[in-house]
């Protein structure tokens, strides 16, 4: 199948530079994860991932984690598993 189709979006640059640092560990190019999303909602007839609300609790946690407060620091994978049990 051809690609010819043109897509232009407005997006955070904070939000494009962090999901390209994702995507170049991964191999993946911008372009190439944005196609990839659009087949899986055309395959699953919708978002291919549930969208919620967080409730309070929650919303108040990713915006303290996003400032870097309330972190829970651990040595290594090893000392957070030993930490869980």
């Amino acid at each position: 199948m051809s690609k010819t189709a043109t897509i232009q979006t407005r997006i955070d640059p904070r939000i494009k530079r962090n999901a390209k640092k994702v995507l170049d560990k991964l191999h993946i190019s911008m372009s190439e994860a944005i196609s990839m999303f659009l087949t899986q909602v055309s395959l699953n007839q919708g978002i291919p991932f549930e969208i919620k609300i967080p409730n309070e609790l929650t919303g108040q946690t990713l915006k303290n984690s996003e400032k870097g407060k309330e972190l829970h620091p651990v040595e290594n994978i090893e000392s957070l598993f030993e930490e869980l049990e």
